[in-house]
This record gives structure tokens, sequence and C-alpha cells, in this order.
């Protein structure tokens, strides 16, 4: 290889621009289709059950999804800086790049965008994933990023989740992450079994297992806390820091676990309360148990008087 047929040796063209994870978009197809298989339904149903019916299966589609995306999603801690730093191994140019770290519960995403994206005759936009999950070596993935030549800053970073990094970030994010998913899918587990328990109908025990999910939300929030035991171990670009805090993820399962628990409550409050609203909030009651208009008008119809016992 030389200057004249091809890049620089070791710096292949092996970039992985920003795109969506192919995980992440058949989770959200799937949810898409099952909410427009129930809306296709609702013409179908008459009366007010119908309002009550198309807000049940929304909210118990959109706690289903967050408690499957969450699993694949890597912003679950984000953090970004801008610095001037070195570009490659083999070379003294310096350029200003936004370095991003973005921690999911099975790896981390590196990004690094020049400002502007084209310096040094090259088009500064990397997004490198390095993956912890279990049956992954991250290590691997590390010594391939070595191979291809990537950026120092990616290297840099990467460096510091390594298994031999004295910053201690492999072993802490990996086991809080392993439990963090593993709760978010015994949550998911208990949805299932809260919906199914809906429609048989037993409501206090729906309302119960709506409360378990909301448990093991908090539990993988819990678990996924415990990495800010970690030492302080500084990500420095010159006098830059990188520093993280929590992402979108992280507050959207906070948030979905919240309204689960509120949910629940509602709910066991309504069972003993107000058991036949509860009914009505769930299409539980027989066409015996409320004569509508038209049953009053037929039985109405001429002199006879007729009472009703309501």
């Amino acid at each position: 290889m030389s200057l004249f047929d091809g890049p620089r040796l070791f710096y292949h063209n092996g970039r992985k621009p920003w795109v969506y994870s192919m995980d992440l978009i058949i989770i959200i197809i799937v949810f898409l289709f099952f909410a427009f298989a129930f809306i296709l339904i609702v013409p179908g149903i008459r009366g007010r059950a119908r309002k009550f019916w198309v807000f049940r299966i929304i909210t118990s589609l959109f706690i289903g999804s967050v408690t499957v995306a969450v699993n694949f999603t890597s912003d679950w801690e984000v953090g970004i800086v801008t610095a001037t730093t070195t570009y490659k191994s083999i070379s003294n140019s310096m350029v200003n790049a936004d370095i991003g770290l973005h921690v999911g519960l099975n790896g981390i995403n590196i990004t690094l965008k020049g400002n502007p994206i084209h310096q040094i005759n090259e088009t500064i936009n990397y997004n490198e994933q390095f993956v912890w999950s279990l049956g992954m070596d991250y290590n691997e993935y590390y010594n391939e990023g070595l191979k291809r030549g990537l950026p120092n800053p990616i290297l840099y970073v990467a460096e510091k989740f390594a298994h031999f990094s004295p910053c201690g970030f492999f072993t802490q994010y990996r086991i809080s992450g392993h439990y963090a998913s593993a709760c978010m899918w015994v949550a998911f587990c208990s949805w299932i079994a809260c919906n199914v328990l809906f429609f048989m109908p037993v409501f206090i025990y729906g309302a119960y297992m709506i409360l378990v999910t909301a448990s093991f939300i908090t539990f993988s929030l819990i678990s996924f806390l415990t990495v800010r035991n970690v030492p302080v171990c500084d990500i420095k670009f010159g006098t830059a820091s990188l520093k993280t805090d929590f992402g979108g993820s992280f507050w959207l399962s906070a948030v979905t676990g919240l309204f689960c628990f509120l949910i629940g409550i509602t709910l066991i409050v309504m069972n003993f309360c107000f058991p036949e609203k509860m009914k009505i909030l769930f299409n539980a009651i027989d066409e015996e148990e409320k004569p509508t208009e038209l049953y009053i008008n037929q039985l109405c119809s001429g002199n006879d008087t007729v009472t009703l016992d309501l």
C-alpha cells in the first residue's frame, strides 16, 4: 500500500455511521403493528366503553414497549465534550471535535464529530460500538478498533472501559447493566401477566401485577444507579473533561415505573371503594345489569306501567 493507491497504512474506511439499532426498530414496528390492529377494532365498540378501551390499550402498549426497548438503547447515561485533540497516532494533526459517550445496558457507543465535520481532508464523523453483554468480549471489540486504526479520542475513551483499565468501569457497568436488563425483562413478563389477568377478568390480581411491574422497573433503576459507586476516573482531553449524566432511557424508565405504580394503586382503591366503576372501566358489566334506553322504550311502550330495579 502506498500513498497513491489507498488510505494510509492501518486506517481502513471501516467507519460505522450513526444508525438506529435494528433491534430497536423491530420493537417499534411490532408495537405499532399491535396498536394499528387494535385501532381497527375501535369502530366496533359502542358507547363510552370505546374511550376506556382505547385508553387501556394505548397505556398498556406504552408500558410494554418501554420495558422492552430500553434494553437495546444506548442512552442510559450520556456525556459530550468539545475539545481540540490529536486525531491519529501516526500524525500530529489536531482536530476540534465533539466527543460523545453513550452508555447502555449492553455496552457503550462513542461518537466523534468534527467542528466542522470536514477537516484535514477527511470527514470526521464516527460512531463506534463496544459491547460487554453476556457472550460478548469487550476486549475483542477494543482490539478490533486498534486494528482498524480508529481515531485516538475513540480509543482513549474505549480504553477507560476495558477490562484491564484501573478505572474499574468495565466490571461495575457490566454487572449493573446485566442486572438492570434482567429486571426489565421480568417487568415485561409481569406486564404480560397483568394484561392476561385484566382480560380474564381478575381485576385485583391484575392491579397487583402492575405493581410488580413497577417494582422491577424500580429495581432496574437501582441496579444502574450503583455505577455511581465507581471511583471517579476523569476522561480528559487537554483541559476539557468528559462528564456524564443519566440519559433519556433512564428517565423514561423512571417515569414509566412511577406511572405503573400510580395505575396499580388507583385500581386497588377503585376495586375496594368503587367496584361498579371498576367494572365500567374494564367494560365488564353485562347488558342485563345496565338496561339501555332501547330496553326502557320497549318495556314502556303502551299504557302499562313498568317498574325497573336499577
